[in-house]
């Protein structure tokens, strides 16, 4: 009789269950992630999700407003509105513009990310792992 294997009988005499005592695959990934999850921090985690969120939505803002554009220009090109794109852009660079040099760099990214990430950690444990795992979930979203 093997130690290993336990046999559950549901009350039918000819189907009998075997649930076998070994790891199964969740058990070995688990054990082989063991190292990265012990220095997962709460922080880690809510900016891993919060990372994951945050590209889902920009996904859909993205299509959104793509679809927007797409019927726009629709009736751009069968001259029922007229559009001053360039207008448009000055104004929504204007907006976004956290510098004031006009226009949108790496530095207005960065300023975004500082504001963003005020909020978001503000009084949060372990917030030292948030940042990273806000980019990791964004990798994975």
């Amino acid at each position: 009789n093997n130690p290993h294997h336990h046999y559950h009988n549901n009350n039918n005499k000819n189907k009998n269950t075997m649930v076998e005592n070994k790891p199964d695959a969740v058990e070995k990934a688990l054990a082989t992630l063991k190292p990265a999850l012990s220095k997962l921090t709460f922080g880690g985690f809510m900016g891993f999700c919060s990372g994951y969120a945050s590209k889902k939505l920009g996904k859909a803002i993205a299509f959104t407003i793509g679809l927007a554009f797409l019927g726009l220009q629709g009736m751009v090109a069968t001259g029922y509105i007229s559009i001053d794109w360039m207008k448009v852009k000055d104004d929504a660079i204007k907006a976004a513009d956290t510098d004031g040099d006009g226009q949108l760099t790496v530095d207005d990214a960065k300023e975004y990310w500082r504001r963003l990430r005020v909020v978001l950690t503000n009084k949060l444990p372990d917030a030292g792992g948030f940042s990273i795992g806000f980019l990791y979930g964004v990798k994975s979203g």
